[in-house]
């Protein structure tokens, strides 16, 4: 396993295929599905598809780190030089053998390589949504449309997050692991989700004629803040599950029988370092897993109050009705599911459950902003508008 090249490109012409081939289903399906509807609607349609298809890819991306198989095949982009497992049969046979508890093991390898594919397709649908809006502006430049209800530069940007995001995960195997590079690639996911649920939300106010939703300028700050405020604690319940110090405390409301465990803060937050170790080849104590445990546990507390407080305030606004219920069940999903990995000795579907949580949160306040705009004047001065919807 040592001698095989951390980079193989002999197999990436066949990926890109599979991606394309992968692409083709959601294609048809919007295709099939909106015949006859004009472009802007086909490309609501797909953008909204897009932005389901990246959520399922995020927790299949927990999944396959949930179950130690980032590392099922060593190389990247393919498994031994392959395209596939089924051509890596022996070399995975034979490092299952050395190692039959190790990362390599015949299963992890699929596992590990239906993430690329569908990461591959995923990648190939921003690519279509791309060129399409480009198309789209240049139509409505010649009179012959609509021009597109956003600039095309948003798809753009996108697609060049999703080449970003290819890349830390070319990195997350060839760097094996590296906690720093796991928790970029999981906050890089949801940025990704972000910016398709902003353009999702804008295809679908065009497609249905809805306006903004007004709000006043401190509760759409607010909203502004919570999101920053849940990235913060994403990225530090990324780094929980990437140094694997979900267990240093199993009992709650206390850790390790007292309310201020033992902790070492430099060890737990010394960020650039091999997985398990310091900086200077040193083991990375227990104190300091405990530090970076108990870290993500105090900022929860914080979160789950500001989720509720925000979830109360926009409830009172119709509009925005919807995206309270959203904010509140997910607020108490993650509560559940983080109590069950604590409590439960991390259970792989509540594990999976929270992650997914964290991403929705991610998409219903980024839905948030993105169907509303600040005005000058008090929130109770203007009528409610219509709630916007996302819908395929």
């Amino acid at each position: 396993m040592d001698a095989q090249p951390l980079y193989d490109l002999a197999p990436l012409a066949q990926l890109m295929l599979l991606g394309s081939l992968i692409a083709l289903g959601p294609l048809a399906w919007v295709g099939w599905r909106n015949r006859g509807a004009a472009r802007g609607r086909r490309l609501q349609a797909l953008t909204v598809l897009t932005l389901f298809l990246t959520f399922d890819l995020v927790l299949f991306g927990a999944f396959t780190r949930l179950t130690d198989s980032g590392l099922g095949c060593p190389d990247w982009p393919g498994c031994y030089g392959n395209a596939s497992p089924v051509g890596a049969r022996a070399e995975i046979a034979a490092a299952q053998q050395a190692m039959p508890t190790g990362p390599v093991t015949h299963g992890k390898a699929w596992v590990e390589m239906i993430h690329r594919y569908l990461a591959t397709g995923v990648g190939v649908l921003i690519i279509v949504l791309s060129v399409s809006a480009w198309v789209q502006l240049r139509q409505a430049r010649g009179g012959r449309g609509a021009p597109p209800p956003q600039s095309p530069w948003w798809p753009t940007l996108t697609l060049a997050w999703v080449c970003l995001q290819g890349a830390f995960g070319a990195l997350t195997v060839t760097m094996k692991l590296f906690p720093a590079i796991v928790t970029l690639h999981l906050m890089g996911g949801l940025v990704l989700l972000a910016l398709l649920c902003v353009q999702a939300v804008r295809h679908t106010q065009a497609a249905e004629g809805v306006s903004p939703t007004v709000l006043a300028p401190p509760l759409r700050w607010a909203v502004i803040g919570t999101g920053v405020l849940v990235a913060a604690q994403v990225a530090l319940g990324g780094w929980v599950s990437t140094n694997y110090a979900v267990l240093a405390c199993t009992a709650f409301p206390t850790c390790q029988g007292s309310w201020w465990p033992a902790m070492d803060f430099a060890q737990g937050f010394q960020i650039w370092r091999p997985l398990g170790f310091l900086q200077d080849g040193s083991h990375i104590s227990f104190a300091g897993l405990t530090a970076i445990h108990y870290a993500h546990r105090l900022m929860a507390y914080a979160v789950l109050l500001v989720l509720a407080g925000l979830a109360w305030r926009l409830r009172a606004n119709g509009a925005l009705r919807l995206q309270a219920r959203w904010l509140a069940g997910l607020a108490l999903l993650q509560l559940a599911t983080g109590l069950s990995n604590v409590v439960l000795g991390w259970p792989l579907l509540a594990a999976v459950l929270h992650t997914g949580g964290a991403a929705a949160l991610v998409v219903v306040l980024a839905w948030t902003v993105s169907s509303s705009r600040a005005v000058s004047a008090p929130l109770e001065s203007f009528a409610p508008s219509r709630a916007s919807r996302v819908s395929a």
